[in-house]
């Protein structure tokens, strides 16, 4: 059977990237300035998470030059795996910025340090939650498009940017208002690092289950099913089975066919089926049909598990 990969979107996936870099590099100098100056720990810890985000940009733009080479004699299934294990990494750092910003915090709070922030700083944290939300949105909506499960996760660590200046706006006001309060900008920052450690996670837990071979989940199974049963002269099907290679799924199965039909009849049949399972709008892109043909004997014996119309 014909395989068919996706096609190179590293320009892209590039481009998508490049947008998020530069607000990033923007509001990573904006959120440290002000923070410095406006006398806001929580806000330069924050300022730190956007910095992170260059890391994952440099590894999306670089990564997708990986990823969307084509099949060779060492990756015959092509490269998208590296994808995958991009996302892995990106979750992975985002939880090691957490651990940071946390550990720092709490060591300010045990040495007593004291902060009174200013206004600029206040700004500026409500200035990032728009920013970042509306960079979230973008990146979101052009991943899934594209179908890229890294730009998805980049999309997701810009949301938990925007999320994790929330905290932070909430402290700056609280040291402004309540002056007597000087552990409020320390106690926002131990609240950032909990956001980003939580969107660590989200990003890199997928990931890892496609690492080991994650299938499609029971909806996109059970439609892809009832695709196969439907065309005409497929008696069942069995030994149906999915797994994700990066954002493309690989899918297999036995189609159980009359015993009287033709080799031909037989191999177009496994054609259509294919075709269809390619063209189900489920990122299908290797689909492996074998042909059992029925009789009454071989089910008898039990040869054939189906699973009927």
């Amino acid at each position: 059977m014909t395989r068919i990969f996706k096609k190179d979107d590293s320009s892209d996936v590039r481009h998508v990237t490049l947008v998020g870099l530069g607000w990033n590099a923007a509001l990573s100098a904006g959120k440290f300035f002000a923070g410095y100056f406006g006398g806001s720990q929580a806000l330069v810890a924050d300022a730190i998470h956007s910095a992170s985000d260059f890391i994952t940009d440099i590894a999306i733009i670089i990564g997708s030059k990986f990823w969307n080479l084509p099949p060779d004699a060492e990756h015959p299934y092509g490269h998208r795996r590296f994808e995958t294990l991009i996302s892995v990494g990106i979750g992975i750092a985002v939880c090691a910025v957490g651990i940071g910003l946390g550990y720092n915090a709490i060591m300010a709070l045990k040495d007593g340090v004291q902060s009174h922030p200013e206004w600029i700083a206040g700004v500026m944290a409500a200035l990032s939650i728009v920013i970042k939300e509306a960079l979230f949105r973008y990146t979101r909506a052009k991943g899934r498009k594209m179908r890229s499960e890294a730009v998805e996760a980049n999309a997701w660590h810009h949301r938990s940017d925007a999320y994790s200046s929330i905290p932070v706006l909430i402290a700056i006001l609280f040291g402004i208002f309540f002056p007597n309060l000087w552990f409020a900008d320390s106690v926002g920052a131990i609240i950032v690092s909990l956001f980003i450690l939580h969107s660590g996670f989200e990003i890199a837990w997928p990931g890892i289950h496609r690492v080991a071979d994650e299938g499609a989940s029971d909806e996109v199974i059970a439609k892809l099913k009832n695709i196969a049963l439907s065309c005409p002269n497929v008696i069942s099907i069995h030994g149906f089975r999915t797994r994700y290679v990066g954002s493309d799924l690989h899918v297999d199965l036995h189609v159980v066919v009359p015993a009287e039909m033709t080799l031909l009849a037989a191999h177009d049949l496994a054609e259509d089926v294919e075709q269809r399972l390619l063209d189900s709008g489920e990122n299908v892109v290797d689909a492996l049909v074998h042909i059992d043909p029925y009789t009454p004997e071989r089910a008898a014996r039990g040869d054939i598990k189906t699973i009927k119309r």
